[in-house]
């Protein structure tokens, strides 16, 4: 999950322009649920508009808002309520029908953060391969994962259509458990697992000064999860949050885990042609043997700064697990030599 302005984003003017199909929505339900109780369930539609469809993909670069990786090549985009629009089937909230068509309370979902589906999800820190020993031999570890109607608080939860004016105070005091990444920093909840020696793609909760890595429980009870993080001095909406998307399910871990090999292979490659570079450097030569190293040098330190640009293009913005792989060059520029900066 990475930050994302949505103020760079023009409004669809589907949601927004007058007499169009969000605003007249809206006044429809207000008289539907004006009743009570509501006569029948009222069908939303104005949220699925192609412009609608059109301007959160290129906001979000063709990625899910929740596990950033890219809908278009694994199935369709859900375009998700943050607040639900319907009510939580546990009972927990009637539904903020309101937001249905609210441009600020949309968002890009793979349908595995989305709908509620069945995932193998890993319960500790270990290597990819006892990851997939593991799931043979303990199925019955799968856990129900995806946010749906999901909508977790700890203030007053907003049950009715509050004056506009109040709306977003009121919001805000709700203290949602769940993060926006159009509203919150993804990166002061959650944390990226970056061990270069055995890369593995899970993510937990930021946790305090001194508090070990913690993997939220993998049950389907959120508030045993919010406990537990409490309890391990993490943060409480970063275990939620990777609990509900589901955002340490196997296949995504095993996803993420390619692109962290792949940035090992490319980082001990630039180490290598470096080093290597540092070396016929240092030897000392005259005539055609100093013009042949020279070029030598030159040729290593050309394929390093393409490298570099190869691993800087896979931490913008448009490509898969950007926030990870920018977690990743932080790591990799600490430990490595001062020489090999990588801008991003």
């Amino acid at each position: 999950m990475r930050k994302v302005d949505r103020k760079t984003a023009t409004p669809p003017a589907s949601l927004t322009g007058a007499n169009r199909k969000g605003p007249n929505e809206l006044k429809r339900a207000r008289a539907h649920f004006a009743a009570h109780p509501p006569r029948d369930e009222f069908t939303f539609t104005a949220y699925k508009g192609d412009d609608v469809r059109y301007t959160l993909e290129a906001l979000f670069h063709g990625k899910c808002a929740y596990c950033e990786a890219r809908y278009d090549m694994v199935g369709p985009v859900d375009i998700e309520h943050f607040r639900p629009k319907n009510a939580d089937p546990k009972g927990t909230h009637d539904g903020y029908w309101w937001l249905a068509a609210a441009w600020s309370n949309l968002l890009p979902s793979c349908i595995d953060c989305n709908r509620k589906r069945w995932h193998w999800t890993p319960t500790q820190l270990a290597s990819l391969t006892e990851l997939l020993k593991e799931q043979k031999q303990r199925p019955a570890a799968y856990v129900k994962t995806g946010k749906e109607s999901s909508f977790p608080i700890t203030g007053p939860r907003v049950t009715a259509e509050p004056p506009t004016a109040q709306a977003e105070a009121l919001l805000t005091a709700e203290l949602a458990l769940l993060l926006d990444p159009c509203v919150d920093t993804p990166a002061d909840h959650i944390v990226f697992h970056i061990d270069r020696a055995d890369p593995l793609g899970v993510i937990y909760p930021l946790g305090q000064a001194g508090a070990a890595p913690h993997i939220p429980p993998t049950v389907d009870q959120l508030p045993v999860v919010e406990a537990a993080a409490r309890a391990a001095n993490v943060s409480p909406r970063g275990a939620v949050s990777i609990q509900t998307f589901g955002l340490n399910r196997l296949g995504l871990v095993q996803e993420r885990t390619k692109v962290l090999r792949q940035l090992e292979f490319l980082g001990g490659t630039i180490e290598e042609l470096s080093l290597t570079a540092d070396e016929l450097e240092g030897l000392v030569l005259a005539g055609q043997n100093a013009v042949v190293r020279d070029r030598a040098v030159q040729r290593l330190r050309a394929i390093v700064r393409r490298i570099l640009a190869q691993i800087r293009a896979m931490a913008q913005p448009q490509a898969p697990f950007s926030a990870m792989v920018s977690a990743w060059i932080d790591a990799f520029t600490s430990a490595s030599s001062a020489s090999l900066p990588v801008a991003r």
